[in-house]
């Protein structure tokens, strides 16, 4: 038996935030049906110039294990087939602009009226209330707002866009914890309950450590400043090194270099309070030295002085790595228009139910007669919401 059999979830999500959450509750058993507009579909669907349209590989990566109804809710025939598998349904999700689901008319006090076991859950870029509610939620804005851009190497360094989706990642793994703590709350007391999460609260969430000195000391650690870290182009490659959690990392550092004396030795970098405030004369002689060799030459340097390390890797490189192999981090799905898709598999392993691909990610429509049928439409009801243009 699968951890979330027997739960039932109606989908409204779109992105990748509230996909990739919805995603997750599907692989480890929940029956996700997700909702879709006609002709458009969720805007994965269309966000990238693609062989396969609709069926690209962003929209793949997000929503297997869901089963899709591409329906017209602003018409009330559209309307009522959404109350209906509400009423039968275990959680909601969406994440939508705040108070959008409420202008549809499935917000939270409206379909806990038709089911009171029903958990409402939403994730939004800054919440129901404040100066940016009304805000759009998105990854590179959340990270611009909650300090996460700023945040960088060294202040001479362009500010930049962190290159995958750190807010929507995060704001989906809150929100799916979000539903296992609403689902066990309802074991206990039989009541569903809104959950709601935010990019902006996530983001902030993420920097706790950073937060907390800040808050305390007032002034900002970076780790990535670390006198003893950083990226070193090697005569091949690159080596990211850390340079930590040891007595005297320097002279092991040192050691591990091939340097003619122990840096820790020298005044001006005897303490870490001298490193920290040199750091860029360190750092030099790292580079410097780093460059006259191979990546495997240092990275076997290091490890004997067990310094932290590692190469630098492409996302080619690190899915054809052997490690990705044998945690199978890879599945292989077929799909009646894309032949067959690789993706990553789910990261939580659970040694007696584990996450298991039950359905390919759907085509837009796919399952409208099937799930309707379900909720106890007939063939004649179903065909005449189709006939309407209610289902397309």
């Amino acid at each position: 038996m699968k951890p979330l059999e027997g739960i039932s979830v109606v989908d409204f999500t779109q992105v990748y935030m509230g996909p990739s959450c919805t995603q997750l509750l599907g692989d480890y058993g929940a029956d996700v049906i997700k909702i879709e507009r006609p002709g458009v579909g969720d805007l994965s669907r269309n966000s990238i110039p693609d062989r396969d349209g609709l069926d690209n590989p962003i929209f793949m990566s997000i929503n297997r294990n869901k089963r899709s109804v591409s329906i017209d809710t602003r018409r009330e025939e559209g309307k009522e087939v959404i109350y209906r598998l509400v009423k039968d349904a275990d959680v909601v999700v969406s994440n939508f602009r705040s108070g959008v689901m409420e202008r549809l008319g499935f917000g939270y006090e409206r379909l806990r009226e038709m089911n009171p076991r029903i958990i409402w859950a939403s994730g939004t870029g800054f919440g129901p209330e404040g100066p940016y509610s009304h805000k759009g939620g998105q990854d590179v804005i959340a990270q611009a707002y909650s300090g996460v851009m700023w945040r960088r190497e060294s202040p001479d360094l362009p500010l930049s866009v962190y290159p995958t989706t750190l807010a929507d990642y995060t704001t989906g793994m809150h929100l799916m914890q979000g539903i296992l703590l609403a689902l066990r709350t309802r074991d206990l007391t039989g009541e569903g309950q809104k959950v709601e999460v935010t990019m902006y609260d996530s983001m902030l969430h993420m920097q706790m450590q950073e937060a907390c000195m800040q808050l305390n000391r007032g002034y900002e650690i970076n780790w990535a400043s670390m006198p003893l870290s950083g990226v070193f182009t090697t005569s091949d490659g690159a080596v990211c090194m850390v340079g930590a959690f040891k007595e005297n990392p320097l002279r092991d550092v040192s050691e591990a270099l091939e340097l003619e004396e122990d840096l820790s030795q020298r005044e001006e970098f005897s303490t870490q309070e001298a490193q920290f405030a040199r750091r860029p004369q360190l750092q030099a002689i790292f580079r410097e030295r780093f460059a006259t060799n191979t990546t495997d030459h240092w990275i076997k340097r290091l490890e004997a002085q067990d310094i932290l390390c590692a190469p630098v890797r492409t996302m080619e490189q690190a899915l054809a790595d052997e490690q990705t192999a044998v945690n199978q981090m890879i599945l292989e799905m077929d799909h009646p228009v894309a032949g067959v898709i690789r993706a990553l598999a789910a990261p939580i392993r659970l040694s007696s139910s584990p996450s298991e691909v039950r359905h390919a990610p759907p085509r837009l429509g796919e399952h409208n007669a099937e799930v309707l049928a379900e909720h106890g439409y007939s063939a004649e009801q179903i065909e005449a919401l189709v006939a309407a243009g209610v289902l397309r």
